[in-house]
């Protein structure tokens, strides 16, 4: 859809449009709404003042990127919102040629943005192109934004990032003498005098230049872009996120200066939905729900991973004040908002930070505390040097609570929590253990608080695999559990909630097969399975993982070392490709990994 002839008032109906839209797709479908609809203004005024197809337009994590799609020929693939083989809920160059980049992480936008204009200066292109990145203030607290802001101050490219405040108080201590001043920087006349001022200025000599100088600051110090000025990027705003006209007005004087410069807009959360409008988190993804009332169509009787996790940690930090944690900005995700509120001196929310998650957490563990580090298994790979240099290298007893271990359902390929086995094993003095059901999390929380060396724990999203499974005995280091034993010559080895998965194929089978339970991955019980391979000679190795470095890979390994060369190992874990988007069981569908589909498998190969 081109807007770039379309008048305001044409682009105000336009706004209502994808706001009805994206609520009737989000309300059947699920996904991000609250930030969706609180950025539909400055998305419009976005393409009304620049062609997609020519100017990168890059989307920081990019969860509020749905007034772009429709905008870009998905108005009626918009239907399939998240859904398996439909449109992607972040950019995806696959989905569209607007899509500039794949996004589903914070805090790469500028980064990106000063790539694609140093490209655009190496091909000669800076008159008909210019990055413009759409950023929140949720991902400015990370620090990648601010080496890239270094950069981009110092190289003087030119660049646009608009600044998306929904939250954030860097202009409310200011009040309306903020807002009278920033609205005049960010007027033409504004521009025009402090150029022409410094042309003058600059013919009178140094003790001008000076006078003039401290003028400046002096103005910047009551406005909230001194920071960026500092930096070395022009700053216009904060302006209002939700009048089209001084949107459009501030990118064309932007579009025109020939430098970075960042547009700082308020919006609110959810406009034009008044149920979800303001800081509600909850509105920040949801699933389906009805839209008069704003209630969940449905909700799941078995308690999740997550609440498990959470009450065991409550249950320990009760009796423990050295028990401390951290999340990085995903409190409710993790399980960790009970805690925050209980123990906000113990437990800590810094934002999206997972570097400064880790190294602030070993400090607390040389300190004598015991740390839990709750982060999604996709964000933690954000901090990998962080696990290796600041606890791994000091064996530190740092818990690493990896919630979302597996397929994590219609946030696809950015979000899916397949790496962590992979990247954590091969680090010296970490330890791998996982849960396979409510009793065995909460057997394994009792097991970390006291254990003094790196120990990452994953579990899924969701709640465990619901199947009848043996009872399950106290966790020791590095022991495995026998759950079934049978004379076949098949062994199932299950990991974590794979245990589940190996239980419910094994009652498909006609044939008995033994079930391990093998709790860690790192290290393997080593005398369990050699007495296992004496008896057993397939091993069919079910784990939520990828299988690239996975649980198969360490027991190949295993085996090798120990010069066992008669066992055929067959892993279900995930094949080397990322993962698509789609409802979990869908996703697994396609993978071939149900239950019905992995009985086949294991009938095909015996």
């Amino acid at each position: 859809m081109n807007i770039q002839n379309k008048n305001i008032e044409e682009l105000e109906i336009i706004t209502k449009d994808i706001r009805d839209r994206i609520l009737e797709v989000v309300s059947a479908n699920g996904g991000h709404l609250s930030s969706s609809l609180g950025a539909t203004e400055v998305i419009v005024a976005m393409h009304k003042v620049f062609d997609s197809s020519e100017n990168p337009f890059i989307f920081d994590v990019s969860h509020q990127a749905y007034a772009h799609k429709l905008l870009t020929d998905r108005w009626d693939d918009f239907d399939t919102l998240r859904q398996f083989n439909g449109t992607s809920g972040y950019t995806k160059p696959n989905d569209s040629q607007s899509d500039y980049f794949v996004a589903g992480h914070s805090s790469t936008s500028i980064s990106l943005g000063v790539g694609a204009a140093k490209a655009i200066a190496l091909k000669g292109e800076n008159e008909t192109r210019v990055p413009v990145v759409l950023i929140g203030d949720g991902s400015m607290t990370s620090g990648m934004v601010y080496e890239a802001l270094n950069e981009l101050g110092d190289r003087k490219y030119p660049m646009i990032i608009i600044l998306n405040d929904n939250e954030m108080s860097i202009a409310a201590p200011i009040g309306a003498i903020s807002r009278i001043l920033s609205s005049a920087m960010a007027s033409p006349f504004y521009q025009k005098f402090k150029k022409k001022t410094e042309s003058v200025v600059n013919n009178f000599g140094d003790s001008a230049n000076y006078l003039a100088k401290r003028f400046e600051e002096a103005f910047k110090l009551i406005t909230p872009g001194i920071l960026f000025e500092e930096m070395g990027v022009e700053y216009i705003g904060p302006i209002d996120g939700h009048n089209i006209k001084s949107l459009v007005d501030t990118l064309e004087l932007a579009k025109s200066m020939n430098k970075p410069v960042i547009i700082h807009t308020q919006t609110t959360k959810g406009k034009g939905y008044q149920i979800a409008e303001g800081k509600h988190e909850k509105w920040h993804g949801v699933g389906p729900f009805d839209l008069k009332s704003g209630k969940g169509n449905s909700s799941s009787g078995s308690k999740s991973a997550t609440q498990i996790y959470s009450e065991a940690l409550l249950h320990l930090a009760d009796k423990d004040e050295k028990i401390v944690g951290v999340t990085a900005a995903m409190p409710t995700g993790t399980g960790l908002t009970p805690l925050l509120e209980k123990y906000p001196e113990r437990f800590w929310d810094v934002a999206i930070a997972e570097q400064h998650a880790v190294t602030s957490m070993a400090a607390l563990a040389k300190e004598g505390f015991k740390p839990f580090c709750t982060i999604y298994s996709t964000f933690l790979q954000r901090a990998f040097d962080q696990v290796v240099h600041d606890v791994c290298l000091m064996d530190l007893g740092v818990v690493f609570a990896l919630d979302r271990g597996g397929i994590v359902g219609e946030d696809g390929e950015t979000h899916q929590g397949v790496f962590d086995i992979s990247y954590l094993r091969l680090i010296p003095n970490m330890n791998l253990a996982a849960p396979k059901c409510e009793k065995s999390f909460h057997q394994l929380m009792g097991f970390a608080h006291c254990f003094d060396h790196p120990l990452a724990i994953r579990y899924p999203r969701g709640s465990f695999f619901d199947v009848e499974l043996p009872e399950s005995a106290p966790f020791v280091y590095g022991r495995s559990q026998l759950l079934i034993s049978n004379s076949s010559d098949t062994l199932f080895i299950g990991y974590g909630n794979g245990v589940g998965r190996a239980k419910a194929t094994m009652d498909l089978l006609d044939e008995k097969t033994s079930l391990l339970d093998l709790r860690f991955v790192k290290p393997l019980d080593a005398d369990m399975l050699k007495n296992l391979a004496t008896k057993h000679k397939k091993w069919f190795i079910f784990s939520d993982s990828s299988k690239m470095g996975g649980v198969a890979s360490a027991i190949l390994e295993f085996l090798a070392n120990e010069g066992i060369q008669d066992i055929k190992v067959v892993s279900f874990e995930y094949e080397d490709e990322f993962i698509t988007h789609g409802k979990t069981a869908l996703v697994e569908e396609s993978l071939q990994l149900l239950p019905e589909q992995l009985a086949t498998r294991v009938t095909s190969t015996l």
